[in-house]
């Protein structure tokens, strides 16, 4: 009986399954897929996890930006669309970008001596008084770019500067908002340059609120006249300058709000007037 029953358990037990890769009959030329006449399949992109990639979107508008940023985009807003009066409106008429250049690179044959000139000029000169020599004698005066808020403004009211450049980005705007008017009651030629920073690189500094011009060679001062020229009815001989009010400049919606206004009071007219 038992050997019987032992018999009928080994038929009865299931065959272990072999380890390794399943083999997968191939169907050979059929295929479950229908068989269409578009000449271009659907392929529909499964973005699911694992499956396609997610397309690269613009997330400009969702990123929190530092504050800094912040408050500078917020505060040149705010100065669109407050009214700005003609003395701060001035300086955003700025000259353009030839004159620009040119004015660039007359200032830069000027520039002041940067640290290691400046060891080198006072390595000569104590060679000289070494030698018992007096080196104000021997060296002539260099003609550079003067910078300083307090030294421009001494240079403008003496009438020893001939071409003074103003940064129209000086912040806060108090500190240079004066020395347009004083350089017209003067009559020291002006200009507004963009950047503070470019006035600064001329200069070896990270920004310089103005520079002056008080003296060129004899082969810039042909061009130094023309600037001096353009700049006198450009900005010292403008009235309109000290006429036009800046900013009042709404957004897009208050534009589209109040161009929709002016249409219905345009309807309501022409109504009164058919009547």
């Amino acid at each position: 009986i038992n050997a019987e029953y032992m018999g009928l358990n080994r038929r009865e037990m299931p065959k272990k399954q072999a380890k390794g890769k399943k083999v997968v009959a191939s169907s050979g030329a059929q295929s479950n897929k229908k068989q269409s006449s578009a000449l271009f399949e659907k392929n529909p992109r499964n973005f699911r996890i694992g499956g396609d990639l997610l397309p690269v979107r613009d997330l400009t508008r969702f990123v929190k930006w530092p504050k800094y940023i912040r408050i500078q985009r917020q505060k040149r807003i705010l100065m669109q669309r407050l009214k700005v009066p003609p003395t701060i409106n001035q300086f955003q008429h700025t000259v353009d970008r030839n004159q620009a250049d040119k004015l660039l690179k007359l200032l830069a044959k000027y520039s002041p001596e940067n640290k290691a000139q400046k060891k080198q000029r006072l390595q000569k000169e104590a060679e000289l008084k070494n030698a018992g020599k007096d080196p104000k004698k021997e060296g002539s005066k260099p003609t550079v770019l003067k910078f300083g808020l307090n030294h421009v403004t001494s240079l403008i009211e003496e009438k020893r500067a001939q071409l003074v450049v103003i940064a129209h980005d000086v912040e806060p705007i108090e500190l240079v908002v004066y020395l347009p008017t004083l350089c017209r009651k003067m009559d020291v030629p002006f200009c507004f340059v963009k950047g503070k920073a470019r006035l600064g690189k001329l200069v070896h500094q990270k920004t310089a609120t103005a520079v002056v011009l008080t003296d060129v060679k004899k082969e810039d001062v042909a061009e130094l006249d023309l600037l001096k020229k353009n700049f006198t009815s450009e900005f010292n001989e403008n009235k309109n300058l000290l006429r036009k009010w800046g900013g009042g400049v709404m957004g897009i919606k208050n534009q589209h709000m109040m161009l929709a206004r002016k249409k219905l009071a345009d309807m309501e007219l022409a109504k009164k007037q058919k009547m």
